[in-house]
């Protein structure tokens, strides 16, 4: 049975790009579930960002479940809770939280927005590295179960970096630099930095890397709806503007884009991490018929599953009547 799956797929590689967002790409994990439990195979993974963490950590190996699993340990971890990054979801929070809770949280946030005056990011690199490592395994990412390929953006040339090659971990770190949040990592002459600066969802990457279809997920933040009262928010605005062209001309270059609703969640956020992975799964079941669409073969490889059974089924009762 094997054998004849491969024979229906070998024609299609099917590429997945996962976009960058922060905590809104908890989102990718619920996409990732839906696939695999509609046995559509994945035989390239691009990421950008939290698309490279969830991706790398997925195609090293990592289930779904597990992934989900690890997600929720690490939230409930004292690292976590004691860091910035926590900091920052609690002050940016829509939920229902405490004054007090509240109050502390902008205090700690602006302690750390005027350390972050003196130094490249808030965030040191060593200081990230551990929920890397909590994540993604000490390999390369030649050695991953799953084709993987993680963007940067080097702030020296501007150019679009994509990692091919060597260390999974410091790959998909430089992705996830966050400008501003968490220092950009050296690298020779290199000064890496997030790939959603210049590839907010990488679909030209997995063409380019060559999948025949790509599959890409967008989970950036919706555009703010709110008045442009001081230069702030239009420093703000004029960002929204820019990767929102971004984003449209890489979701341009994919054959299914699956767009789980993350609302305008503050890429710090993590409180809604079970309910971001739900929508994840909820969109994509959404897009099953446009993915078997796309992929010729499914049709063939399902109703060859449903004859299969049917004549082992057939075979059972004989041998009950025999």
């Amino acid at each position: 049975m094997e054998e004849t799956a491969v024979m229906f797929w070998r024609k299609k590689r099917i590429g997945l790009a996962l976009g960058g967002g922060g905590a809104r790409g908890l989102a990718h994990i619920g996409v990732l579930k839906a696939l695999e439990r509609e046995k559509i195979p994945v035989h390239l993974i691009v990421g950008t960002s939290i698309g490279a963490l969830v991706g790398g950590a997925y195609a090293s190996g990592t289930s779904p479940d597990e992934l989900q699993e690890r997600v929720e340990s690490y939230l409930k971890s004292s690292d976590f809770r004691s860091s910035a990054m926590k900091a920052f979801g609690t002050a940016h929070s829509k939920g229902e939280i405490g004054l007090a809770q509240k109050i502390q949280a902008h205090l700690r946030n602006y302690f750390y927005l005027i350390q972050a005056m003196f130094k490249p990011g808030i965030l040191s690199n060593e200081d990230f590295q551990t929920t890397i490592d909590y994540f993604i395994p000490d390999i390369q990412i030649e050695q991953t179960r799953i084709p993987f390929r993680a963007v940067a953006t080097d702030l020296v040339s501007g150019q679009q970096i994509t990692f091919s090659r060597g260390s999974l971990r410091q790959a998909v770190l430089a992705s996830c630099a966050v400008p501003g949040a968490i220092a950009p990592l050296k690298e020779g002459e290199k000064l890496l930095s997030d790939g959603g600066i210049t590839c907010l969802v990488p679909s030209s990457v997995a063409r380019q890397e060559g999948a025949d279809v790509v599959i890409s997920v967008a989970v950036d933040r919706c555009m703010s709806s709110e008045e442009l009262r001081n230069v702030v928010d239009v420093y703000y605005r004029v960002s929204e503007i820019m990767g929102e062209r971004l984003k449209d001309y890489e979701l341009a270059q994919a054959d299914v884009v699956i767009l789980p609703e993350v609302g305008d969640l503050h890429w710090s956020d993590f409180s809604q991490a079970i309910n971001l992975i739900n929508e994840g799964e909820r969109a994509t079941r959404e897009k099953l018929e446009d993915i078997r669409r796309v992929l010729p073969g499914i049709r063939k490889w399902f109703r060859f599953l449903q004859t299969s059974k049917g004549r082992e089924i057939h075979k059972g009762r004989n041998k009950i009547q025999g």
